[in-house]
């Protein structure tokens, strides 16, 4: 089996494979099985990524009517919640033509936006390709012309499903069968961009007027208890800010409301547009510059740069009776900033907050983003 290695943050780790691999691979051994009627210890399967994989073939089970078998998921270096998880593909003749469902834990579509229809099962387009050519390529070597049906199910994906995106997405009753290369790379941001785009492409299906952005559970939180606004109607972005505005765009969304703690936005003040630390900081340049700009003696100035946490900074802005003016000027480089990273087509609005002081800086339709936001949800 050649899973490759990539290196990371000067780490060399091992790569994974997908659960759409261990459905096309598990799909691929049962139909041959099926056709066969001899068991099979292991199988081949090609990645889209180009990559050839050997898998191991686990509880098969071969009757008159079908066979079922399984393929256990290998996350490499990026264990997830889904790593170790088996993967069963059920094989049975049709008629004609080839059909591709979900069984026990995985889930189901719920709600539309997302890459398959609502009502069907969480497979998405290239693992349900994979699965797919594996079938017809199988039939095809044995001579068969003949239908099959698939059905692929995950033991405990229920529960599973339960530590992931779905039930936010809306999907029910279990995990999803996904990838798009067939291989996990550690530690990668693709999957999670994937995600958000996956829930902002599903707000946008749903007419959402104002598109709530938070990095993440403090600014979903703060949301929640300041104005009342329903959790699930913040999408979180995590450090990508840059990222998610030029998704976006490019869904055609025209106004966005982000909320976010300043020990975040302060970097987009910068022109930081991934706010992980591994990228770049500049919070406390950032805030003494804006400081000096609203008036701050050289001694604050001095000790701004001293500081270690944003709530510090605050502090001394407060004490030096600037801290209005100071948020004032940071605020305005965000919005100019985020609006010119959507090239000025879309309408954005932020508020900037701190756990310790609130909310220290809104920009002028913030509020009335709130009231849309608001009323989106029809619980309000």
């Amino acid at each position: 089996m050649d899973l490759r290695y990539v290196y990371k943050n000067h780490k060399k780790l091992r790569c994974g494979y997908t659960t759409g691999t261990c459905a096309a691979a598990a799909s691929k051994a049962a139909v041959r099985m099926l056709v066969t009627n001899m068991p099979v210890d292991e199988i081949e399967v090609f990645t889209p990524k180009g990559i050839m994989l050997t898998l191991e073939i686990l509880n098969i089970c071969i009757t008159d009517e079908y066979v079922e078998c399984a393929v256990k998921k290998d996350a490499g270096d990026d264990a997830d919640c889904t790593n170790g998880i088996l993967v069963y593909s059920r094989a049975g003749f049709l008629p004609d033509g080839i059909i591709i469902d979900g069984g026990k834990g995985v889930g189901r579509i719920t709600k539309p936006g997302l890459e398959q229809p609502e009502g069907a099962a969480a497979i998405n387009s290239v693992p349900r390709k994979m699965i797919k050519e594996a079938v017809l390529n199988e039939l095809e070597a044995a001579g068969y012309e003949t239908g099959i049906k698939i059905v692929i199910s995950v033991p405990g994906g229920e529960e599973i499903a339960k530590k992931t995106f779905n039930p936010r997405l809306g999907i029910e009753g279990g995990i999803s069968i996904l990838g798009t290369s067939g291989i996990i790379e550690p530690m990668s941001e693709k999957a999670l961009l994937d995600t958000i785009y996956i829930e902002m492409k599903q707000k946008k299906v749903q007419s959402s007027e104002v598109l709530l952005i938070v990095p993440g559970n403090y600014g979903r939180n703060f949301a929640k208890d300041k104005w009342g606004i329903d959790l699930e109607q913040g999408l979180k972005c995590s450090n990508f800010i840059g990222e998610t505005l030029d998704m976006a765009l490019m869904l055609g969304f025209n106004r966005i409301l982000f909320i976010g703690h300043i020990g975040k936005l302060v970097k987009v003040a910068a022109g930081v547009m991934n706010t992980h630390s591994r990228i770049a900081d500049a919070r406390m340049e950032t805030l003494c510059s804006c400081a000096v700009l609203a008036g701050c003696s050289i001694e604050t100035a001095r000790n701004i740069l001293l500081c270690t946490t944003t709530d510090e900074v605050v502090f001394l802005l407060g004490q030096d009776g600037i801290l209005d003016k100071t948020m004032g000027i940071m605020l305005s480089r965000i919005v100019f900033n985020m609006r010119h990273r959507t090239e000025n087509k879309i309408e954005i609005e932020v508020i900037v907050f701190s756990n310790q002081a609130g909310v220290l800086a809104k920009s002028g339709m913030a509020l009335e983003f709130i009231k849309l936001i608001k009323g989106q949800d029809s619980s309000y």
